[in-house]
């Protein structure tokens, strides 16, 4: 493993490894970079030295490009952006005021929330709903006991796996068809979500998984052809070279070297087991306490809930998390660039790694 840097001088970090972690870095990642200038007038100057410490800093800012040659993914890092210090700042009062405030429809699941066709699924900590407005068939909706989506326990978090697995389990037995199982946490509004009660969302589609998921796994299985080996132990072992992970049991995490958007952090594991419901949880706590993360987009790839023609054999469970931003901006964090080319990241994932280790980090 080499020492952590920065997203910035990546590819001299890439130079330093072993010959074969260069050659399994070059199977999987390219990275290029680019220099952008400009010529600011002075009456930009003052502006410029206060929002990014010089005027020098902007006049040639160094772009990273990161594209993941297998699933392609990619990311655009800019130094001047990437290299600045993440700053812990807890919620503003106001807004936690309001995230406090109860009296949605979810704080009365029972009165206020539909049931599936074949009843609800009640947790320690969580109860299940149907989706009124449904994205599939089958579309269901963990409700926490808790009403604060940023207040959560190891304990609260594995129940709300363990619910929503088995309200996927209780619908395939009503429909065998239905088996293709995705698990969603959408965090307060910056992340999609319309109640500000904590809750997550399940969907169990048929014919063929979603299309992501699919993506994925073909993407793997061609990598597995082309080189045989395993996608997901390459994957890994290429940002643990780099420094950018942390493990937990069987439960394997890294900062992604191509994340969608901020601070994404992905963990693998065989199976839906305690190790990855905690590490889920670690995660979680680090992104809330530690990188002051207010809202978030969380979401479980899984194979199928039984067996199918395709072949699942390599494909583990993926929980990617990725933070959404500032409540406080009206912003969208994602434009035309994270839609249609690639993302633009303000955050560098060696900082990310930096924040994540510690919480893994042997007792």
């Amino acid at each position: 493993m080499s020492e952590i840097g920065t997203i910035s001088v990546l590819e001299q970090v890439v130079q330093g490894l072993s010959d074969t972690e260069r050659e399994r870095f070059a199977r999987i990642y390219r990275v290029d970079s680019a220099v952008g200038q400009l010529k600011a007038p002075a009456t930009m100057h003052d502006w410029i030295r206060n929002q990014f410490g010089s005027v020098k800093a902007v006049q040639a800012q160094r772009v990273v490009k990161v594209t993941n040659l297998i699933t392609l993914e990619g990311a655009l890092f800019n130094e001047l952006r990437a290299s600045r210090p993440m700053e812990a700042v807890s919620t503003p009062g106001p807004l936690r005021d309001s995230i406090n405030e109860l009296g949605d429809s979810f704080c009365r699941p029972l009165e206020a929330t539909p049931e599936d066709v074949f009843g609800r699924v009640r947790g320690t900590h969580c109860v299940t709903a149907s989706n009124v407005a449904k994205c599939d068939g089958f579309h269901g909706i963990v409700v926490f006991d808790e009403h604060d989506p940023l207040r959560f326990s190891a304990e609260q978090v594995a129940d709300y796996f363990d619910t929503a697995l088995q309200w996927a389990r209780q619908a395939h037995c009503l429909d065998a068809e239905a088996r293709y199982f995705f698990l969603l946490w959408n965090c307060l509004w910056r992340s999609g979500a319309s109640i500000l009660h904590g809750h997550m969302q399940m969907t169990l589609g048929r014919g063929i998984h979603y299309a992501r998921v699919e993506h994925l796994r073909r993407a793997a299985l061609l990598y597995r052809v082309a080189h045989a080996t395993d996608y997901f132990d390459d994957l890994y072992a290429v940002h643990e070279a780099l420094g950018l992970t942390a493990q937990w049991g069987r439960t394997r995490i890294l900062s992604h070297l191509t994340p969608i958007k901020e601070k994404e952090v992905i963990l693998l594991s065989k199976c839906l087991d305690e190790d990855l419901k905690e590490a889920v949880y670690r995660v979680l706590r680090c992104y809330v306490h530690e990188l002051a993360v207010s809202s978030f987009n969380l979401a479980l790839y899984m194979r199928p809930i039984d067996s199918v023609v395709e072949d699942w054999r390599d494909f583990p469970m993926v929980v990617r998390i990725v933070d959404r931003g500032d409540l406080n901006n009206k912003t969208a964090d994602m434009g035309a660039m994270e839609l249609y080319a690639s993302s633009v990241i303000s955050s560098d994932p060696f900082a990310v790694a930096r924040a994540l280790q510690p919480a893994f980090a042997p007792a």
